[in-house]
């Protein structure tokens, strides 16, 4: 079983108290996005986790507590764009992301942490050239903490259309998104930083940029050592390579701030969500309900050296 952690929210940043908690427990009750009163028991022992996967744009409250994950096999994803609060309002500045970046790759490993530029948007403010330059200062930065860097371009959402709308922000073009992506493959050229997209269709090929995943096979069977028995994840969008997992987040819980979120759809109900939250629940949001139905969730490991079902 590989664990996300979380695309629905940011766990290392907000609640690694309670995923700490969880893992401890060995157990977290995950809420169904479609019914919020039925959720799935998922055991959270090392014995039957193949792989977490971390998604983060500032995951500092994690790096003083990672001995704990010792019996676990896990890697990074973590989010580092060049946008300033504006975009991205809760966040700190881009420089102490940065030196945050690297004391983490310092302490994993830079085969562990992937860099996600992600996701591009271009205005007024934020130019092709404004993303040409940003890239280069910050893969002269980062080349050697990581060895991948996954690139998407940012989505039109309904829910933030208006938002879009405020900041001038339409759909790129072709011709845009190659002249940036031509840019940056520039950029790590003589590098070891590979270049990847995230659940995009347009063919960068030329540029030795590739189609990627974010829960990547390849890189979960270099880390734990072992190949893995996998399928592509349903549940995502066509274009995206992710193998399947299971996603401990809740969303409507993050209050980054971040304009382009997809997780975040009404910020009043964020903030309503935020004030259920307790680090001993075993609920990332209140505490079980006389009225939740909980049904254990079936637990099958991928590696190909052990397929017990729990």
């Amino acid at each position: 079983m590989i664990v996300s952690v979380s695309r629905r929210t940011d766990i290392p940043a907000l609640y690694s108290d309670w995923f700490f908690n969880r893992l401890a427990e060995g157990y977290v009750l995950v809420q169904n996005p479609r019914n919020p009163n039925r959720f799935s028991k998922v055991l959270l022992k090392p014995h039957v986790i193949d792989c977490l996967i971390f998604w983060s744009k500032n995951p500092y409250p994690m790096i003083a507590r990672l001995d704990e994950l010792k019996e676990y096999k896990y890697y990074f994803q973590f989010t580092l764009t060049p946008y300033e609060n504006d975009i991205e309002a809760k966040l700190p500045p881009v420089a102490k992301r940065i030196e945050i970046f690297k004391q983490l790759s310092d302490k994993i490993g830079p085969d562990k942490i992937v860099w996600r530029y992600d996701p591009i948007f271009i205005n007024e403010k934020h130019s092709i050239e404004f993303h040409q330059e940003a890239f280069f200062q910050m893969a002269s930065q980062l080349k050697d903490y990581t060895g991948k860097c996954i690139i998407s371009f940012i989505d039109h959402y309904s829910h933030i259309k208006n938002i879009f709308n405020k900041f001038h922000i339409s759909p790129m073009s072709e011709y845009e998104i190659r002249q940036i992506m031509k840019s940056l493959s520039q950029t790590v050229s003589g590098t070891h930083l590979k270049l990847e997209t995230c659940a995009e269709d347009i063919d960068l090929s030329e540029f030795d940029i590739l189609h990627g995943a974010c829960i990547d096979k390849e890189m979960i069977e270099q880390i734990i050592g072992c190949p893995l028995v996998s399928k592509k994840d349903k549940n995502q969008r066509l274009m995206c390579n992710c193998i399947e997992s299971i996603d401990i987040g809740t969303y409507d819980s993050c209050p980054h701030g971040c304009i382009y979120c997809y997780a975040t759809t009404n910020s009043d109900k964020l903030y309503q969500n935020m004030r259920l939250h307790d680090k001993k629940s075993p609920k990332l949001l209140g505490y079980p309900h006389e009225n939740d139905i909980i049904t254990d969730k079936e637990m099958k490991l991928l590696r190909t050296n052990q397929k017990t079902l729990f």
